[in-house]
């Protein structure tokens, strides 16, 4: 099924002979099937034809059973449409190869410019599909809509009963992990949404909650752009988030609206961390996907700057249109400053992708939640840090003594030397005014020190290796002070 509301919008644009619809969508089935039921509804319904390279012309709204092979060439395909002189409605799929034949785009001129009462429509499928300049303002864009909620739990359901009838016992299904799955799928076509169902079904005769993830990671593979958003498999828990209480106390309280258990609460929109580098900010942001339950994408804002003017703007569009369809999901910037940074030689593109980002950010309705983190402050542009954007701004400061002590003692314990409490005090007065970075290093340090030695790794090699460093912030105490006194009135204090 197609919803009424882009069924009524074809049939409309059929039905006034518009020149040329273009509908983008990966599900070929559902667009011919929708242009077809469009073009009956209308009043003095037309001839319907589909045509594709492998088959030439078919006629779709009765059947002729036979094609007409001899019209395969796109060129011969629209000289004949020109010829004809009869009206009718053609569907042709993936034509945009031939977009570069300047015969083949005059052709869909005298096509589309051909009087009202004699006028084809020419309805354009494709995956993705930029019309050359002279077509544009012929054209007329449709939104195919993906199926809703109700539209993939039928089709899962149908998958689930068609493959009990082909094995001869209905498989297990799990209630929570069906409505889960369905949720999951969103943002796909029919097809896609049927393809990763039976892939669910056939892997082991269930639907169980095992199988969740395993559509998660096809179904960003599906809708992956450009490389610009990549899904993140590793998170971490709010365990591993050692110091940051209060950001892991916000986003706790804020699951249920994200992971669709409290659907009555409106979601929220994300969070801006910035801090002393290396102090967890972008530990935080990955945690922030386990804490309320959804996938993890992460955005290269910094990659989709092209060199062709309006491509990096583009790609950004794809890259959000992305998250929008895999939503609910977390989506996570690290270090935002770098990518919004303009400077006279990139010709305008970062204020531009700044402005594309921004609008994204403040009409986006799909409960897509952002984590940026930021080092430097002073780099962001006001309008990005305002109230609005974010729900919140976090500032991650370094670790105070018990943060250093638990920090200590978790990344002494993956490496196998669980500190006692004896030990654990010289190491956080050595550890002053070290990032969680920096004691994570000089407990690494330590332990190629104690390999090279041949002894095992113990509390005296940690301590030596910190007295050895001097932290970030002594190096750079002045912009470290800087940024703390911008906070203090400006930011919630993460901790």
């Amino acid at each position: 099924m197609v919803p009424d509301g882009t069924r009524d919008d074809v049939a409309a644009l059929i039905a006034a002979r518009t020149p040329v619809v273009v509908l983008e969508t990966a599900d070929e089935e559902a667009a011919v099937a929708l242009v077809v039921r469009s073009a009956a509804a209308g009043p003095g319904s037309r001839p319907v034809f589909r045509w594709s390279v492998t088959e030439g012309l078919r006629r779709l709204d009765v059947d002729l059973g036979s094609v007409q092979r001899h019209n395969a060439d796109a060129t011969t395909m629209l000289r004949g449409i020109v010829e004809s002189g009869a009206t009718a409605t053609y569907v042709l799929l993936d034509l945009h190869p031939w977009f570069d034949d300047p015969v083949v785009v005059r052709l869909l001129k005298d096509v589309a410019q051909a009087p009202a009462e004699h006028r084809s429509t020419i309805v354009l499928v494709s995956r993705a599909l930029d019309l050359p300049r002279e077509l544009e303002h012929l054209a007329v864009r449709v939104p195919v809509a993906f199926p809703t909620a109700a539209e993939r739990a039928a089709i899962v359901d149908e998958t689930v009963h068609a493959w009990s009838r082909a094995v001869g016992a209905f498989p297990q299904v799990d209630p929570h992990a069906r409505d889960l799955l369905v949720r999951r799928l969103a943002g796909l076509s029919r097809s896609d949404v049927a393809r990763l169902a039976r892939g669910a079904v056939v892997d082991d005769g269930a639907i169980t909650h095992r199988d969740v993830p395993v559509v998660e990671r096809a179904r960003f593979d599906a809708l992956a752009a450009d490389g610009v958003l990549s899904y993140e498999y590793a998170t971490v828990g709010p365990d591993d988030v050692v110091g940051l209480d209060r950001v892991v106390t916000w986003l706790t309280l804020r699951r249920p609206a994200v992971d669709g258990s409290a659907p009555h609460l409106e979601a929220p929109r994300g969070v801006l961390l910035v801090g002393v580098q290396g102090c967890g900010k972008s530990l935080a942001a990955r945690a922030a996907a386990s804490i309320l339950g959804v996938p993890l994408l992460r955005l290269d804002l910094a990659g989709v700057h092209d060199k062709y003017v309006g491509e990096s703007e583009r790609r950004l569009r794809d890259a959000l249109a992305t998250a929008d369809a895999l939503a609910p999901c977390v989506l996570w910037v690290d270090e935002i400053e770098k990518a919004v940074a303009s400077s006279d030689g990139d010709g305008g593109s970062a204020r531009r992708v700044l402005g594309t980002f921004l609008t994204w950010l403040a009409e986006r309705r799909s409960p897509v939640f952002v984590t940026a983190t930021a080092n430097d402050i002073s780099a962001l542009p006001p309008e990005l840090v305002r109230k609005g954007r974010f729900d919140e701004l976090f500032f991650v400061d370094l670790p105070d003594a018990r943060a250093r002590a638990a920090l200590l003692r978790l990344h002494a314990s993956r490496r196998g030397l669980e500190l006692r409490d004896e030990d654990v005090v010289p190491l956080v007065g050595a550890s002053e005014a070290f990032s969680g970075a920096e004691i994570e290093q000089a407990v690494v340090s330590a332990t190629y020190v104690a390999h090279a030695r041949g002894v095992p790794m113990d509390a005296a090699a940690v301590l030596a290796e910190l007295r050895a460093t001097r932290p970030l912030a002594v190096v750079m105490a002045e912009r470290v002070a800087e940024l703390r006194a911008w906070a203090s009135v400006r930011a919630v204090p993460a901790r």
